[in-house]
């Protein structure tokens, strides 16, 4: 990995160079380099956690002075909640998937001796623009090197200490392997976004991982195609037949194990028959966890005995808000007609659940809500590309083309087209007379 402040054209054509050479090293060549990179990072954990240490406090007093949002406080902290483990064995768990590189997914014999192949293949020069994160770094440099993808890595302010001693250990182990250290750079030179998104002669895909101004400032900035999401508003649909119980807990797992992620629960919406018999119960889950309920005038109605809540009054804009905080918007609906309405006209088609023991309302539901998650008695937060089992994730996609949902190796694959003939002509192939026709005979992919 290159620490690198050269102009963002010398750090893009250097990265493009290195992908060419990175796409075609062996799988080993490649799981070596992840190894390598797991060892360093785990020899200097005291170094690189001292680094993050001072990002925190400088970021903290940012917060206090109302500069910094604490949904992104929360995400640089990497020592919180194991995330310094979790990026380390997604090293690992990313070094031991199968090589997605090379596999071939068609094979159809055109005539004798002459056989078409479509093979998978790298995308070629990732550009991840990133807020906060600094396990982002880990996790795109083991994804773009196992899918054969070189990456440039452009990280916020608030973050420089952390990536900056990250990157000087990935650089250092990389240089002892196959990988030219240019297929992973980061660029330290300030204000360079605009003109690394005006790069598309050299720069493949666009991976934003941050605010959702970021997100939505970088797809209406670039030619480069983008992938990403910029707003985690997550929907739970509470029908009335749920199991009480499991409907408390996965609620509560949804909204509160981690409300600054993209996959927490931001709308409760509650069929009308729920209120009752549901609702108060979750309710006072929730309330156990220090969750504000910002209640329509149905809700509020059910939950006026319920002792201990923080209700508040909804508004429209609350049901097209991402709170990332201990916040929960409540919505009252009569059917799973209206549910799935309101979810896909005020969701952002990211990851939404009903809970329900009807597998016909559930399916019903998974059919109609156009998101790229879609579950049945499940938490949202299951909406990650390790829990997936894809090692780690370069991000979320709510696109509808290419990929969708956590995107791991397999996202950051495309595929060509290889022909092998014997001095064949398209010329003599036809349905005219004299002309030979085609066998378009599909063979075994092994």
């Amino acid at each position: 990995m290159s620490l690198t402040n050269a102009s963002p054209a010398d750090a893009a054509q250097a990265a493009k160079s290195a992908s060419h050479v990175l796409a075609t090293l062996s799988a080993d060549a490649r799981n070596e380099a992840l190894t390598a990179i797991h060892a360093g990072l785990a020899a200097a954990r005291d170094d690189i956690l001292a680094a993050n240490a001072r990002d925190l406090e400088l970021a903290r007093q940012a917060a206090a002075d109302g500069k910094l949002s604490q949904s992104l406080v929360a995400r640089l902290d990497l020592g919180k909640k194991g995330k310094w483990e979790d990026m380390l064995k997604g090293i690992l768990d990313v070094r031991d998937l199968d090589d997605p590189v090379g596999r071939v997914t068609l094979r159809t014999r055109l005539d004798d001796g002459l056989e078409l192949e479509r093979v998978t293949c790298p995308i070629g020069v990732l550009l991840i623009i990133f807020e906060a994160r600094p396990e982002v770094i880990a996790n795109i440099a083991a994804l773009a090197i196992k899918s054969g993808n070189a990456a440039i890595l452009k990280g916020g302010k608030e973050s420089t200490e952390s990536f900056v001693a990250i990157s000087r250990v990935i650089s250092a182990a990389l240089e002892r392997t196959q990988v030219p250290n240019d297929a992973i750079q980061l660029v330290t030179t300030r204000d360079v976004i605009p003109e690394l998104l005006a790069l598309d002669q050299h720069i493949d895909l666009v991976i934003p991982r941050g605010s959702n101004d970021l997100v939505r400032y970088i797809k209406n900035t670039t030619r480069i195609p983008v992938l990403g999401h910029a707003d985690g508003l997550c929907a739970i649909y509470l029908e009335q037949s749920a199991d009480p119980a499991m409907a408390a807990e996965v609620i509560v797992d949804s909204k509160t194990n981690y409300p600054a992620a993209c996959n927490s629960l931001e709308t409760l919406v509650v069929q009308e028959a729920a209120l009752p018999t549901l609702l108060p119960a979750v309710a006072a889950a929730l309330a156990a966890k220090g969750v504000e309920l910002r209640c329509d005038t149905a809700s509020k109605a059910a939950l006026q005995h319920v002792p201990g809540l923080n209700l508040v009054d909804a508004v429209e804009a609350d049901y097209d808000t991402e709170f990332l905080s201990l916040t929960l918007a409540v919505k009252t609906v009569a059917s799973l007609t209206e549910a799935v309405a309101h979810i896909n006209a005020h969701g952002s088609h990211h990851t939404d659940c009903i809970l329900t023991a009807s597998r016909e309302q559930a399916e019903q539901f998974m059919a109609a809500v156009d998101s790229a998650g879609v579950y049945w008695n499940a938490s949202t937060r299951f909406a990650d590309g390790t829990r997936y089992g894809f090692g780690t994730e370069v991000g979320i996609s709510t696109n509808k083309i290419h990929s969708r949902g956590p995107v791991g190796l397999e996202g950051l694959m495309i595929y060509k087209y290889k022909l092998r003939g014997s001095g064949q002509v398209a010329a003599v192939y036809g349905e005219g007379d004299g002309k030979k026709r085609f066998l378009h005979q599909r063979l075994p992919l092994e």
